[in-house]
């Protein structure tokens, strides 16, 4: 079965456009529903290439304090699997064109149901799925069960990861873009290395003609210049996360504005140097 186009089109415009693409993460249901939702379709009217939205999690182990605190206020405020996929259908009734990304761990999948998780997001119209603690030896799971739809399976690629492995073991089912993991140990915590990154992605591109996207750790527009050097596209999410954070608590609508209007601003610095 063909897979989804949207995000193939996405990085063909990008590259035509000879610039890098941007792609935005939050959490689902960070503060609430309707502050993810007004987020979520602030930063697709044509700033982020992408939308990867964040499935929350009790125990999210590969994320910094900044993500585990965001599915912990998404959990806190009752939020659950089903108000994340209703999330993901009204987000792509407004943005029929913008890729979509659901990306988070497998238990909470688990707990829905694989085969009507994969039957929902795909009639919702999700584009792709990056489940963080599934790696290939355990794709039986859930990664073949998407090889006959139109979802692409995003794979990881750590500073840690050799060559056999990559080219053996991680690119097969691998489709849509890499993820490429611009810092060892978790999300938000250390600054990206340009270094390992330009390391990773010239390995990468000598197995793959897939697009790389790198994440973790990227804050700054002087970070996203640097890494997008060597990339095709960079992933900011702990920094707009963060800014979440520091607008709380919200008591009025003009205090969710001034939320999303400086989340915003946020990319729109790092949008402009890519």
């Amino acid at each position: 079965m063909n897979k989804n186009s949207r995000l193939p089109l996405c990085f063909k415009n990008i590259n035509d456009q000879k610039r890098k693409g941007l792609i935005g993460f939050i959490t689902a249901g960070d503060p609430d529903f309707e502050t993810s939702k007004e987020l979520a379709l602030a930063l697709t009217d044509g700033l982020c290439d992408v939308l990867e939205l964040g499935m929350p999690f009790s125990d999210p182990m590969a994320d910094g304090t900044s993500i585990q605190l965001a599915s912990s206020r998404a959990i806190q405020n009752g939020h659950s699997m089903k108000d994340t996929l209703r999330l993901a259908q009204e987000i792509r009734k407004e943005r029929p064109l913008t890729p979509l990304v659901l990306m988070g761990y497998a238990n909470p999948i688990r707990a829905y149901g694989k085969t009507t998780f994969l039957k929902d997001i795909n009639t919702i119209g999700v584009d792709a799925l990056i489940v963080v603690d599934l790696p290939p030896e355990e794709d039986q799971e859930l990664c073949v069960l998407t090889q006959n739809t139109p979802l692409h399976w995003i794979r990881l690629v750590t500073p840690s990861t050799s060559e056999e492995r990559l080219s053996q073991t991680i690119l097969p089912r691998a489709s849509g873009f890499i993820y490429c993991v611009s810092t060892a140990g978790i999300t938000g915590t250390q600054k990206p290395n340009p270094q390992i990154v330009q390391t990773q992605t010239q390995l990468i591109r000598k197995h793959s003609q897939l697009p790389i996207a790198v994440g973790f750790g990227i804050r700054s527009p002087h970070d996203a210049k640097t890494i997008a050097n060597t990339s095709d596209a960079v992933v900011v999410g702990s920094a707009i996360v963060d800014n979440i954070a520091q607008h709380l608590p919200l008591h009025n609508c003009q205090q969710r504005r001034n939320l999303i209007a400086s989340s915003v601003e946020r990319m729109r610095s790092i949008k402009d140097v890519l």
